[in-house]
Order: structure tokens, then C-alpha cells, then sequence
């Protein structure tokens, strides 16, 4: 690749958890054979009552709805776009969606992050990659984490990398290869329960910390299947919805105490796979007080690093948007060790948006 090559790219990102969309300017660049970064302007636009509403029950609507709310979203994040393009100032040679997960199921080949890249393009004016991980499911793979090319070209001098969003995932690299996996959910069970009082979530863990852990629920939870599984896996909201929150309904407990018991069993969960070095944590779980404290206390031979808040909060859209770049630069942006499809694929469709600026 061309020495000091230099790329500006918009990622986006829009997490299970339904916090809102993040969009990331990024610059980055490939020098001595390293990848760098630096965030220029970032920030996270809140959804809209409507807009969130769809995306909580999207699953659920048929055919025709879908679609039309399939270009209509799209249309929405081409327009938030182009609104922080004329804020800021600033024109990314490409914008990198990552849309939102609406559908995945990877044992059936088969996975729908929603968001017209078609939209994206035509309302911003810059081409559009999206649709990343469609190409590795095909490929019997799990689609997902797609972090973990990140983490290695951009993190690697963390012996993990643990991010702490709708679910928990984690990525490592032993002997050149890399592997990675999701561990548990976390913030979509966390502010599902938060948001039925009006919270979008529980700041700094208070409720949490204030709540009783429940044993017998605790241990249910982590007698589920999923945790037994081996190799390449990942998390879809389908099964929070069908297992995981059925389940901590049945209980019968305050809030506080499913906040409570839940974050132990994250706590829990992460203690299993990461037992001591260095380990980068970013995403909203990071700012949960009360849930690293638990994560430190069931692993105290770990050393967690919470990176400046740009970093914490668009580390996902900073990495969509070097996916991004990978794909233009016809580079794999999906590795088969982390997904466990049959290759490394170069994952992504390409939106031209036909302006000439």
C-alpha cells in the first residue's frame, strides 16, 4: 500500500441497545506498515420516538412495512450525515454504515442490518459501504464480531479488547491469529429494564449497586446453553428476547435486583474468558461503575484500561469506518479465524452516490 496514505471516512453505528446512532470522522492513515487513527469530530444523535419504535419492533413488521422502513431509515442516516457534515465542516471520502441488526441468524445463512445504503448515499452525497457482514454468513460464517480487524491493526498492544455494548465481546491474538466471540449480553437486557421506568439507563450502576443478587437466578443464567458452546459464536436479539429476559421475568424481582443479579452474571461471564493482562474497555458498559468494579473483583489479575471518552463511545463507528476502508483499499476486512467462515472475505456492498462535488 501507498506510504502515508490518508483516508477520511464517516462510520456509523447504531447499537442494539437502541442508544442512538454515533457517526465518527476519522483520518486514517498507513505509515511503516502500521495502521493509525485520529478522531476528528464525533458525536451520537438520540432517535427520534418513531424512529426508535420501529427499530424495537422492526422484527415484527410485515414484508411491505419492512421494506419501506429499510429505505426510509436509510434516507434518515444519509440525512443526520449530511446535518454533521455542514456542522462540522467536513467531507469523509466515504461513509461506513453498519445499519441495524434487525435480523441474524447465522446458522441459517442469514442476517438483515437494516439502513438503505442506496439511502445513505443519495441523502449524504458520499458513497456508502454497508451490509459487512452478509458475505461472511454466506460463507458459513458467524457474521460477527467484525471489531476484532480493529483491534488488531488499532489496538494491538492490548493483550484484549473487551467492548461493552448491547453485548459484550472480546478479541485476542495468540501465535498471529486472531480470534474473538460475543460472551453475554449487557446493555440491551440492562436498559431494557431501565427504560420500562423511563431511564434510558442506570448511571453508574447506582440501581444496581443499590439492588440484591439473586442466586438461583444467577446461576440460571449461566446455565445456558450458549455459554457452553465452543468456538466461533455470537448473540442476536432474538435470543434476549426469547431466553434471557423470559427467564429473568419469571423471578419476580424488583428492578433493582434484576439490574443487580445481571451484572453479576456479566461479571461472571467475562471472568470466564479473560483471566489476567492488559485489557482495553470500551463501550457504555465502561461508564457502568458498579459493573467494572464486579468485573475487577471476580478478576483481579486483570488490568482494565478505559481509553479517552472518544475512544469509550465511538470505538465501534471508528472501527465500521476502517472496514470501510478496507474495503475500498480490496483488503479482507472479515477474518475466518473470528467468525469462523471458510475464508477471509472482504465484506461490504458499495453505494455510489452519482455527486460530483
Amino acid at each position: 500500500m501507498e506510504q502515508g496514505c490518508d483516508m477520511d471516512v464517516i462510520g456509523l453505528m447504531s447499537g442494539t441497545s437502541l442508544d442512538g446512532l454515533d457517526i465518527c470522522f476519522t483520518r486514517f492513515s498507513w505509515n511503516n506498515g502500521v495502521w493509525q487513527y485520529q478522531i476528528l469530530k464525533a458525536e451520537s444523535m438520540s432517535y427520534p420516538a418513531d424512529i426508535k419504535e420501529k427499530l424495537a419492533t422492526a422484527q415484527r413488521m410485515d414484508a411491505l412495512s419492512f421494506a419501506r422502513f429499510h429505505s426510509d431509515y436509510g434516507l434518515y442516516l444519509g440525512a443526520c450525515v449530511r446535518s454533521f457534515m455542514e456542522k462540522h465542516q467536513v467531507r469523509p471520502h466515504i461513509i461506513a454504515s453498519h445499519g441495524h441488526s434487525i435480523f441474524h441468524q447465522p446458522r441459517h445463512r442469514f442476517t438483515f442490518q437494516i439502513g438503505s445504503g442506496a439511502g445513505v448515499a443519495a441523502e449524504s452525497g458520499v458513497d456508502t459501504v454497508c451490509d459487512f457482514r452478509t458475505t461472511d454468513v454466506a460463507l458459513y460464517g458467524q457474521g460477527a464480531p467484525l471489531v476484532p480487524i480493529g483491534d488488531r491493526h488499532l489496538f494491538g498492544n492490548y493483550d484484549y479488547c473487551l467492548n461493552l455494548g448491547g453485548f459484550s465481546n472480546i478479541s485476542s491474538e495468540q501465535n498471529g491469529v486472531r480470534s474473538a466471540y460475543d460472551i453475554s449480553p449487557v446493555n440491551y437486557v440492562l436498559n431494557h429494564y431501565t427504560r420500562s421506568i423511563g431511564k434510558e439507563y442506570d448511571h453508574d450502576g447506582e440501581m444496581a449497586q443499590s439492588g440484591k443478587v439473586c442466586t438461583a437466578l444467577l446461576e440460571a443464567l449461566n446455565g445456558l446453553d450458549f455459554y457452553t458452546q465452543t468456538g466461533p459464536k455470537s448473540l442476536g436479539r432474538e435470543w434476549v428476547e426469547e431466553t434471557v429476559i423470559p427467564l429473568i421475568d419469571a423471578y419476580g424481582l424488583d428492578i433493582n435486583d434484576k439490574l443487580s443479579t445481571f451484572c453479576e452474571h456479566v461479571a461472571w461471564q467475562i471472568s470466564r474468558h479473560i483471566k489476567g493482562g492488559k485489557v482495553l474497555a470500551t463501550g457504555g458498559g465502561a461508564l457502568n461503575k458498579y459493573l467494572m468494579e464486579r468485573m475487577s473483583a471476580l478478576a483481579p489479575q486483570c488490568s482494565y484500561h478505559i481509553p479517552d471518552s472518544l475512544t469509550i463511545n465511538f470505538k465501534e463507528a471508528l472501527i465500521f469506518g476502517f472496514l470501510g476502508v478496507l474495503y475500498v483499499r480490496n483488503m479482507p476486512n472479515c477474518l475466518s479465524s473470528v467468525t469462523g467462515a471458510t475464508y477471509d472475505c472482504i465484506g461490504g456492498a458499495l453505494y455510489k452516490s452519482g455527486r460530483r462535488w
